[in-house]
């Protein structure tokens, strides 16, 4: 599995964050498997906000949970991630992650940063 994330580098603060997922070689499909979005922002560890699994059903942190919402777009083999009212503390490298079982992929991450 490879997975790709793609979106703007530069967002304004109140405004929503939409970042997209490309996954290639496996269906989102595929039983078992588990996409997840994480963050990491200067500073901090990583963050993990939130995954949809392979039957469409999601979840998300309680931290996360109010401005978040994760979907999918199963003729891309996509999932994306829409961040609402970013503030400047949003800013950091957004990673999408596959799951199965014990094996974790991760993309190579994109930086978003949120300013004016």
């Amino acid at each position: 599995v490879q997975l790709q994330e793609s979106g703007p580098g530069l967002v304004k603060p109140s405004q929503t964050l939409s970042l997209a997922c490309t996954v290639s070689h496996v269906s989102i499909t595929t039983d078992t498997y588990g996409w997840n979005w994480i963050r990491q922002s200067p500073g901090k560890g990583p963050e993990w906000m939130g995954a949809i699994i392979y039957t469409g059903d999601t979840h998300y942190s309680p931290s996360f949970e109010s401005r978040t919402s994760i979907s999918r777009d199963t003729s891309k083999n996509q999932f994306t991630l829409l961040l609402s009212s970013v503030t400047p503390e949003d800013t950091g490298v957004y990673y999408c992650v596959s799951e199965t079982g014990y094996l974790e992929v991760w993309g190579q991450g994109t930086l978003v940063t949120v300013s004016s």
